[in-house]
């Protein structure tokens, strides 16, 4: 289920940072980037569990949870650097302006 989860993320992030490739300030990029990192990290997994005698998709709640927790670390590293870059200068007009 972590695959099916990251997958998604990964695909919905990509076309999000198609749409709005020519302005790249989100840096929606990076946080396609990690995803298709967890995404081909579960795959990897999967063949593993193959080699192993398990199946290649483990369909339980834990396993859902797992890629959730993932898929919501993904974004709040990505907010950090966000917050860190501040690419539409938000942050730095508020430090001044006190």
């Amino acid at each position: 289920m972590c695959l099916l989860i990251t997958l998604l993320a990964a695909v919905v992030s990509a076309v999000v940072w198609y749409v709005n490739a020519p302005d790249n300030k989100l840096r929606l990029g990076t946080l396609s980037l990690m995803y298709w990192g967890a995404s081909l990290m579960w795959t990897v997994d999967g063949f593993f569990c193959i080699a192993e005698g398990e199946p290649f998709l483990d369909l339980s709640l834990n396993d859902a949870l797992l890629g959730m927790l993932i898929v919501i670390c993904g974004l709040v590293v990505w907010l950090l650097m966000l917050l860190y870059n501040d690419p539409k200068k938000v942050l730095r007009a508020f430090k001044f302006k006190s």
